[in-house]
């Protein structure tokens, strides 16, 4: 069983993303309409970490914070290997992931979004490998039997990418409890679909050209200049499949550190 987010110590930034649009006061573009779901089925391994039943660590490299125990996220949460981790780029994918062992597994795949990276051991190499929460491996197998899946510790499974699906959610925008007018950090929240975030934008009130942001480490993303005023617009291009999305005027002139503002549409 692989222990890991537990013993991360991370500086908290947050970093945010843009939204979809439809109408006033949002303004959307649609990239190329390539698919992030996949049919195929890969072969990889997977343990769990945390308490048995339970949601996994609190946090992670991806730097989700404490929304990794609360629903939608709670009991659907794992570490990937850095095959799949990217850097963080691969942070809020989505795959469904199920065991082989017809004696202890179901045909049922669980659904898991990636919050955190393993380091080591499994993780190690090229290898692709998922350190899934308690919780989500005792779900691939037949009921009544997770004690007895969990027992074998390392297991072999079949994943693939699937689309992230947050029902009754809008995108949301974090913003780092660090930042100011010259720093300014965001981390996007239930983004449907590719759930990853392959590039970010930002423009200031009154203004019209789009500056792009750095991505720091995990899902976090943030610029430097100043004193910036807000509101803010943001836009978004996804990993997988480039599609870009914009938001006007998502982040308020008064904005605060800490705070999270959601917006009114998604994917």
């Amino acid at each position: 069983m692989e222990t890991h987010s537990q013993n991360f110590s991370f500086t908290k930034f947050y970093s945010v993303v843009a939204v979809v649009v439809i109408f006033w006061p949002f303004m959307a573009s649609a990239g190329p309409l390539r698919r992030v779901v996949d049919t195929h089925w890969y072969p990889a391994t997977a343990t769990w970490y945390g308490s048995p039943e339970g949601d996994g660590s609190t946090g992670g490299a991806c730097g989700y914070g404490s929304m990794v125990d609360v629903k939608p996220f709670r009991a659907r949460v794992g570490a990937v290997s850095p095959i799949l981790f990217k850097n963080g780029e691969g942070c809020g994918a989505c795959y469904k992931v199920k065991c082989l062992d017809s004696s202890v597994c179901s045909r049922r795949a669980a659904t898991v979004i990636i919050t955190d990276e393993c380091p080591g051991g499994y993780c190690s190499g090229d290898r692709v490998h998922f350190d899934l929460s308690g919780a989500a491996f005792g779900h691939m197998a037949v009921s009544g039997y997770g004690g007895s899946l969990r027992d074998r510790g390392v297991i072999s499974i079949l994943y693939r990418r699937t689309l992230c699906k947050y029902p009754g959610k809008n995108i949301a925008f974090h913003v780092n409890e660090g930042s100011t007018p010259y720093w300014l950090s965001l981390l996007v929240e239930f983004e449907d679909g590719d759930g990853d975030v392959g590039s970010m934008h930002i423009r200031e009130a009154r203004s019209n050209q789009w500056i792009e942001m750095s991505h720091l480490w995990g899902a976090y993303w943030a610029i430097i200049g100043g004193p910036m005023q807000g509101p803010f617009s943001v836009k978004l291009t996804t990993l997988s499949t480039g599609r870009a999305l914009s938001a006007r005027d998502v982040i308020p002139g008064n904005w605060s550190p800490k705070a999270t503002y959601t917006s009114r549409l998604n994917f």
